[in-house]
């Protein structure tokens, strides 16, 4: 068995060196990588960052919103970089815009805003 391998070895040719791959397959796999890459994490992050960033900037009075560390309440004051959140009758919190989290019920009537205070 040995010897047919020499043999095989005896027969290739001495100047012959092994194929190597063309400057383009070896940067075609990092590139598609790097696509993918972008496709599947970097643009859906982007687009949810735009999308928290323009729910902070229509923020408004008489939202209900959750900020981080799960606390729920109504929005009372809004400023350029802080909220005043009514958690409780009497009870009011001031946060930094970039902590709410999610705005679970938008009201644009302001008679229902003044109601539903009223009836807290």
């Amino acid at each position: 068995m040995m010897s047919a391998a020499f043999s095989l070895l005896a027969q290739a040719p001495a100047g012959a060196a092994p194929q190597s791959p063309s400057m383009l397959g070896g940067l075609a796999m990092p590139l598609l990588l790097i696509v993918m890459f972008y496709f599947m994490l970097i643009r859906p992050q982007r687009r949810a960052q735009k999308e928290q960033m323009a729910r902070l900037a229509a923020l408004k009075t008489g939202d209900e919103v959750i900020a981080a560390g799960g606390i729920h309440g109504l929005v009372t004051n809004v400023s350029d970089r802080t909220v005043v959140i009514k958690i409780a009758d009497g009870v009011k919190i001031k946060v930094e815009k970039a902590s709410v989290v999610s705005v679970t019920k938008k009201t644009d009537d302001p008679e229902v805003v003044a109601t539903e205070v009223v009836s807290s």
